[in-house]
């Protein structure tokens, strides 16, 4: 069984996994990969399957050939001996079925073969077969028989097929139990979850944090030998590292290579291109290449694109094209044209990270610039990268422009392909041009350049931005019956967010199911975008079922948006209670209500009438707000986020407030608006005073104890009248007054 390492395709330049093509839809439920502990014996047989180490405490208990199995197993019986005589001519479909036929559990070795060779066919199938042997050990409590290599490999398709969250319950499941997964298990799950969205980067620097401190607990070499970090290992976590921006870890990680044997390759700064950009260092990406050609590591075009890449997303197409054009040109001292480019000096950042990453950026000012070994030319890749910054700047034509110039490149390898012709289309739909963007699609069929999904994914998505919801519909169509591409979870995702847009609820409702009939399994988008269609509808209780079905689903997690999504649903009928609920469980499930869900809140109290609430929100988010105030932060919110608010919310509360003349809550809001530099509505606070109460203190007829007692507010009252400007009784000045105990209806 040979473990081979391919770069990724172009869509991302700087990650690589040991990882294939083969997309699998089929969702494998987590399951608890051990319930018992290892047992001491162990019973021998040759493999060539890479992922061999376990260990359970300080000692070793197998090597490069052993596979550990329960103590207490019955001898093997001739139903156990056709299995694997089966496995080991690799007859995994035979073996199979053999295995299915067994009333009986077969032996550990068996179990441990058949699942890797399952997991080894990288296909729908297989996984599902061995997820369903893992299911049925679990039930009966026979999990410890499976080894090392079994659970490694099955951790290893898991990733393959883009199940993260199931692969790295493998992982830290062996890694509980006493296991040490092959480096090329492990790595290959960090590798996923570093380039997966959310918390997928951050999880990963907490998956090889634990695989590494596991290590560390064995001082035999041997022991470790197949598990310890390679380059590989550490490129995926760095990737993890660039792609959150976290540069002090970056640093870390990268210092501890040499320690652990592992030398920095051109992926390594690859990843250190994308964590200059992240960072918005544009003066230090020159500094990298440098650093690449000083050390002598043979420079890649992706090297190359990475650099052209980092200057189009950090807005600077100007020097995008002066590379290019540099490259075009046939010159070698790619360094000296962008250093001439940087718009401005290496400067020192707070921490000194990047420094010494790149001790060569400190003071390069006497330094000649180094050449390339050779020339490069640019490439299809290239041209399409600077398309697309010609089209995210909305530079249409020039966009087309560079499509006609590649057309007529001699090179084969820089003449346009069908990314090159989806970014035309793109490019198209995003300024409404949808017969010009057809037009491309046609004659993409007719010069054989095939339009894949993502082109028509595309265009379904400027069909349902111009509600054009017919003709949407009539694409899918096209796309299955005439072309032959399916749709994918994006298409349907664009579909019911299309519906949305045109009010039909029953219809994004329509496309979700027939997703989930198709086998395809919904996203957090999916779930949310739908959500979305009946919160907008008036339909929440239909949005909470949806909502408690996305709760079940493994594949996905639910974060603050979903939760606002089911807020907002309520909020907008004005049933401020149901929302409040949902609210409290928000809190109990880990999650904090953010602006969003208190501007929902505020809204659904102003619907439902009930300013009363909006006192009590309005406390919450001043909290929220006094978190973090001058640099000191309270014991008691220690764990809570602070808050910044935004105009929506504040002008919300105030315009309650000031609706219900709780007018010292009202400048209080108003204070908290002019802190956060957002410039209140005073004309509209003055018109709604102007005609709500401005002659609510005007009778001379109220009992002296009644005038008393409603002084204070009358203060209040006056003071948020000359902070509108309006003639008071009081301030002649300023406005400004005590607080006072009580709320404003005192």
């Amino acid at each position: 069984m040979k473990v081979g390492l391919d770069l990724l395709s172009q869509a991302n330049p700087i990650m690589y996994l040991w990882v294939s093509q083969n997309e699998i839809s089929h969702w494998l439920i987590v399951p608890n990969i051990y319930s018992a502990a290892v047992a001491a014996t162990t019973i021998t047989y040759k493999t060539k399957c890479p992922f061999r180490t376990q260990a359970t405490g300080n000692h070793s208990l197998t090597t490069t050939t052993t596979t550990t199995v329960a103590a207490a197993d019955s001898p093997p019986t001739s139903q156990d001996q056709v299995l694997l005589t089966l496995l080991r001519q690799r007859k995994t479909e035979e073996a199979w079925l053999s295995y299915a036929q067994c009333a009986h559990l077969p032996s550990p070795t068996c179990l441990s073969r058949l699942v890797s060779q399952l997991s080894y066919q990288n296909t729908q199938l297989g996984l599902t077969r061995a997820q369903s042997i893992i299911q049925r050990l679990r039930h009966e409590r026979q999990l410890h028989r499976l080894d090392a290599n079994s659970l490694g490999l099955l951790a290893v398709a898991a990733a393959k097929a883009g199940h993260t969250l199931y692969a790295a319950a493998v992982v830290k499941s062996m890694l509980k139990s006493g296991y040490l997964p092959h480096v090329k298990a492990w790595s290959a799950v960090v590798s996923r979850l570093a380039a997966s969205p959310d918390d997928g980067p951050t999880e990963a620097l907490k998956l090889f944090g634990s695989v590494i401190r596991r290590i560390h607990q064995f001082e035999d070499p041997k022991v470790i030998a197949d598990s310890r970090p390679d380059t590989a290992a550490y490129n995926a976590v760095l990737n993890a590292c660039a792609n959150i921006g976290d540069t002090k870890r970056f640093l870390q990680l990268f210092d501890e290579m040499p320690e652990l044997g592992c030398e920095p390759d051109v992926l390594t700064y690859n990843v250190m291109i994308k964590l200059c950009a992240k960072s918005g260092r544009k003066d230090l990406l020159v500094f990298v290449l440098e650093s690449i050609l000083e050390k002598e590591i043979p420079v890649c075009m992706t090297t190359m694109h990475s650099l052209v890449a980092a200057y189009v997303g950090l807005g600077d197409l100007e020097t995008a094209e002066k590379m290019v054009q540099a490259m075009m040109e046939g010159r070698r001292d790619l360094c000296k044209v962008l250093r001439e480019s940087n718009s401005r000096k290496p400067t020192q950042n707070e921490s000194g990270v990047f420094e010494k990453l790149l001790p060569n950026s400190i003071d390069s000012r006497n330094d000649e610039p180094p050449l390339l070994p050779k020339v490069y030319s640019p490439n299809s890749r290239m041209y399409t990268t600077l398309m697309k910054g010609y089209m995210k700047g909305g530079r249409v034509k020039d966009t087309v422009k560079m499509l006609e110039a590649m057309r007529h490149q001699e090179d084969s390898a820089s003449q346009p392909d069908h990314v090159s012709y989806t970014t035309v289309v793109s490019a198209l739909v995003k300024v409404g041009s949808m017969e010009r963007a057809r037009q491309v699609l046609a004659e993409m069929t007719r010069i054989g350049v095939p339009a894949n999904r993502i082109t028509y994914n595309i265009l379904l998505k400027g069909y349902c931005q111009q509600l054009q919801m017919h003709k949407a519909k009539e694409l899918k169509q096209e796309m299955t019956d005439c072309v032959g591409i399916e749709p994918d979870v994006v298409s349907y995702n664009t579909l019911i967010d299309g519906c949305i847009l045109v009010d039909d609820s029953a219809g994004a409702l329509g496309y979700f199911n027939e997703m989930r009939a198709r086998g395809i399994a919904p996203t957090k988008i999916s779930y949310t975008t739908l959500m979305k269609a009946f919160a907008l509808s008036g339909q929440p209780k239909l949005a909470n079922k949806v909502f408690d079905e996305m709760l079940k689903d493994p594949r996905v997690k639910v974060d603050v948006v979903a939760w606002n999504m089911l807020v907002e649903g309520y909020c907008r009928l004005g049933l401020i209670e149901e929302a409040k609920k949902i609210v409290e469980r928000m809190k109990e499930n880990g999650s904090y209500p953010n602006v969003s869900t208190y501007g929902s809140l505020a809204s659904g109290i102003a619907v439902a009438r009930k300013p009363g609430e909006a006192l009590l929100l309005w406390n919450e988010v001043k909290e929220r707000c006094s978190v973090e105030k001058e640099g000191e932060v309270s014991n008691s919110s220690s764990m809570i986020p602070p808050l910044k608010p935004d105009e929506g919310l504040l002008d919300t509360l105030a315009d309650i407030c000031v609706r219900a003349a709780f007018f010292r809550k009202a400048l209080e809001i108003v204070a908290c608006m002019e802190e956060n530099g957002i410039p209140p509505n005073k004309t509209k606070y003055t018109r709604i005073y102007v005609e709500m109460h401005s002659r609510m203190f005007t009778s001379k007829h109220a009992s002296r104890a009644r005038q008393e007692r409603r002084s204070e507010r009358k203060r209040a009252a006056e003071a948020f009248k000359f902070w509108l400007g309006l003639p008071n009784s009081y301030y002649g000045s300023e406005w400004h007054f005590e607080p006072a105990d009580g709320d404003d209806r005192a």
